[in-house]
């Protein structure tokens, strides 16, 4: 794979193309490029796969950089690699592979770089672009300190939005989205049925509807244990549902 090394200091650059001479299966592009304005042009002109880039540099900094380049038609992954410790949160909201922190070892490079061959932003973008027959997407991604984590549509059992973002519940745990619930309520509308306002489930996952002693109604899925709250809004439609199931 192709890598642009983007570092403002030359013997960083040094550095962190010696460490690419000792891993397999990477190239760092000749020329290297010294701010955010040169890893764009060199970029654009050489399409490398990954792009290893400092944050803080003269001109333009990793992060605006980053943000350029995820607009490219083939968006190369991104792994930062700097001093600084605390533009973590600000990296993975530029959708970044990796952030490794100076001096780089190369165990963690070979890491980040593994993750990124994986689902680079390039991969990344198709996955999320490739469309069921009904014009839905068949992926959910998710920004983790991981990285970019993909999850498949018919993995997921529900979705629970809790103030700021919503959990998805699918069968290898917990991930954390930033989709409003309403947008997702609206794209996957014929395999997901709201229950409440905060609440969406995968209708063929549905076994039965419950009703308490005080008048309360809830629904039981499938390989979730406990049941989830039904809304007195919702319960009309939901009663419709479970008369064609």
């Amino acid at each position: 794979m192709k890598i642009l090394i983007t570092d403002d200091e030359p013997l960083a650059r040094d550095r962190v193309r010696h460490l690419l001479n000792r891993l397999e299966g990477f190239e760092a592009i000749e020329q290297d490029a010294s701010n955010g304005y040169e890893a764009v042009e060199l970029a654009r002109a050489h399409q490398p796969d990954i792009v290893l880039m400092d944050i803080r540099m003269p001109l333009m900094g990793g992060l605006e950089a980053a943000n350029l380049l995820a607009e490219m038609e083939k968006p190369p992954a991104i792994i930062f690699c700097t001093a600084y410790d605390n533009h973590a949160i600000e990296a993975f909201n530029v959708q970044a592979i990796g952030y490794l922190l100076k001096p780089v070892k190369v165990e963690d490079l070979q890491q980040s770089l593994n993750r990124a061959s994986k689902v680079n932003r390039a991969q990344m973008n198709q996955l999320q672009s490739s469309l069921a027959s009904n014009g839905t997407r068949t992926q959910i991604s998710a920004k983790t300190l991981k990285g970019i984590e993909l999850v498949p549509l018919d993995s997921i059992y529900y979705f629970m939005a809790d103030s700021k973002y919503v959990t998805v519940y699918h069968e290898n745990g917990e991930t954390l989205i930033d989709d409003p619930l309403k947008d997702l309520a609206t794209e996957f509308e014929a395999t997901f049925v709201r229950i409440h306002r905060n609440a969406l489930v995968r209708k063929s996952l549905i076994e039965r509807m419950l009703r308490d002693d005080n008048g309360h109604y809830s629904i039981q899925l499938a390989h979730v244990e406990k049941p989830l709250s039904v809304s007195r809004r919702h319960v009309p439609l939901m009663k419709k549902i479970m008369q064609t199931m």
